[in-house]
């Protein structure tokens, strides 16, 4: 009897596979949930079939314990997230989407203008003419005008120099791309951010 129970059970599971392709899991269930009362009820008859008291009563704890096991079957291949087709491509639910891998703080030299080259060039003059006398101190006072002029410049580009930071974002499609940032970001390494525009905001 349990023979025949087996046969019409792995009959219905066939039929089901062949139509379970193009159903919602909602649907599924449902239509699994039909096909293991109609499975059970159908058991139920053959079990009338049975020779004695004993081997009926078996008979229909088998084929409730076959149909609670179909129901449970089913309600777990609803609940199990749809599988992607093979062969697609899988795509990241936020492309913009990232994480910052590394913050590097560095210094950005200013840019040098007239003033300082016009400033340091009368400084040095002013020295170099202070040294020798005649010829020497033409010489001095060209010599000093020509340092004082370069190390004026370097000096208001000192002073101009500012802060920048470098921010790497790793994004989860696969692409790194660095922001640089003139004043603090106040981001740190992991942070959760997403591309915005040509900068970066915390999600």
């Amino acid at each position: 009897m349990n023979k025949k129970i087996l046969l019409v059970s792995l009959m219905l599971t066939a039929v089901t596979g062949a139509f379970a392709q193009n159903m919602s899991p909602k649907q599924q269930y449902a239509a699994d949930s039909k096909r293991a009362t109609q499975r059970y009820n159908e058991d139920k008859k053959l079990c009338a079939d049975a020779g004695s008291s004993a081997a009926r009563m078996q008979c229909l704890r088998d084929a409730k314990t076959e149909y609670n096991n179909s129901l449970a079957v089913a309600k777990q291949a609803m609940n199990k997230p749809v599988a992607a087709p093979v062969g697609a491509r899988s795509e990241p639910a936020c492309p913009d989407c990232g994480k910052v891998v590394s913050v590097d703080v560095q210094d950005k030299e200013g840019e040098g203008g007239a003033l300082g080259v016009i400033a340091g060039g009368v400084a040095g003059a002013l020295l170099g003419n202070q040294v020798g006398g005649g010829t020497g101190r033409d010489l001095a006072t060209i010599a000093g005008a020509a340092g004082g002029a370069l190390a004026g410049h370097k000096i208001e580009q000192k002073v101009k120099s500012t802060k920048v930071w470098n921010v790497t974002v790793a994004f989860d499609n696969g692409n790194r791309q660095t922001y640089v940032f003139e004043h603090d970001p106040v981001m740190m390494s992991g942070d959760a951010v997403r591309a915005n525009g040509n900068s970066i905001v915390r999600r």
